[in-house]
This record gives structure tokens, C-alpha cells and sequence, in this order.
């Protein structure tokens, strides 16, 4: 929609600025590893990884923008190495051990939106548009070894649980909400 602003504002580009966002997602476990359910819904708590973003300290869906000759799903995955795993910078010398990790779990994703997202930096003449996919570990066993750690342009990560009263950057809760429904869980 229009927002009244002109220009390209803080958008590297005019038009569409694309981006790709991962949502990584997992069963919610007690101690014992048995799968928590909403006491109210009985319906299965589920829990993705989420960063609060440097620029604005708000908690959001790690992502980033689409590179020239990149497509949407190698962004999704090396965005979500840069800012949930810190692959360039703390873990950097175990590189590849944190790509095959992400590449066995990012080979089953699923898109489950794709379009314009309102965001606050978008303006008149620029705007940003995402591809979100849903990478969901059932059984938790392969997100278990991800060495959560924040990176490049997130502050903190961390699994977040999903449900309505969850604050997210942008229309995040909006794509992350699609999630939910698709596989069962709580809201």
C-alpha cells in the first residue's frame, strides 16, 4: 500500500527488494522428551528460531536479502547460517559442518508465502517482498545440534514459542501464523 513516503528511503534498490526468510520450526519437549500440548487447545505448542534484530531490537524470523543470481532458497540458508549459527564470524572454521547440518534439514522446506510484506522501511517507489519457507524438524533430532549463536545482523537467537500473543518485526506474525496452521499447532 502507500505509505506516503518518496524515494527509496533505507531499500537498496527502487521496486521490489526481495528477500527470503527461514522458518525453522520444531515440536516444543518436556524433559522427558514428550511433546507439549496448550493445556486450553490440547493442540501441540511448536517453537522456531527467532533473532532480535540489531537495527531495531525487535525478535523476527532470521532472513535477509535476495543476492543477485541468488536464488530465494540458498538466501534462506545462508542467511539463516550468517545470523542464527554465526557462520561468519564465531563459527566460521566449522563452515562446512554447519552447511551440511542446514542443507539435510533445508531439503525438505516448504514455501508457505511469497509476495509483499509490510515492513517499516518500505516507502512509495520501494518495498519489500519475501519468499518464507517452513523447515520443520519432527522429531527435533537434527535442529538438537544446531549451535544456536546470534550473528551479523542479529543481537540474540533463540527457540521462541509460537503462539498469539508472540511480538515479531514486520508481517512476520502474519507468515509465521501460516506455520501454525499448516502443521496443527497451537496459536
Amino acid at each position: 500500500g502507500r505509505t506516503g513516503v518518496v524515494g527509496r528511503g533505507v531499500l537498496g534498490r527502487w521496486g521490489p527488494n526481495h528477500a527470503a526468510d527461514p522458518i525453522v520450526t520444531r515440536w516444543k519437549r518436556d524433559d522427558g522428551g514428550k511433546i507439549v500440548k496448550n493445556e486450553t487447545s490440547g493442540e501441540n505448542v511448536l517453537e522456531f528460531v527467532s533473532i532480535e534484530r540489531k537495527d531495531s531490537g525487535v525478535w523476527a524470523i532470521p532472513g535477509g536479502h535476495v543476492e543477485p543470481g541468488e536464488t530465494a532458497s540458498s538466501t534462506a540458508m545462508r542467511e539463516f547460517m550468517e545470523e542464527a549459527l554465526d557462520s561468519s564470524g564465531t563459527a566460521k572454521d566449522n563452515v562446512e559442518q554447519l552447511r551440511e547440518m542446514v542443507e539435510h534439514l533445508f531439503a525438505g522446506g516448504v514455501e508457505v508465502y511469497k509476495g509483499y510484506v509490510d515492513d517499516p522501511r518500505n516507502t512509495d517507489n520501494a518495498w519489500m517482498e519475501t519468499v518464507a519457507f517452513n523447515f520443520h524438524d519432527t522429531t527435533g533430532s537434527t535442529v538438537k545440534q544446531f549451535p544456536l549463536h546470534a550473528g551479523d545482523d542479529a543481537k540474540k537467537v533463540c527457540w521462541m514459542e509460537l503462539n498469539n500473543k508472540v511480538n515479531l518485526y514486520a508481517s512476520h506474525k502474519d507468515i509465521v501464523r501460516r506455520v501454525v496452521e499448516m502443521l496443527g499447532a497451537d496459536w
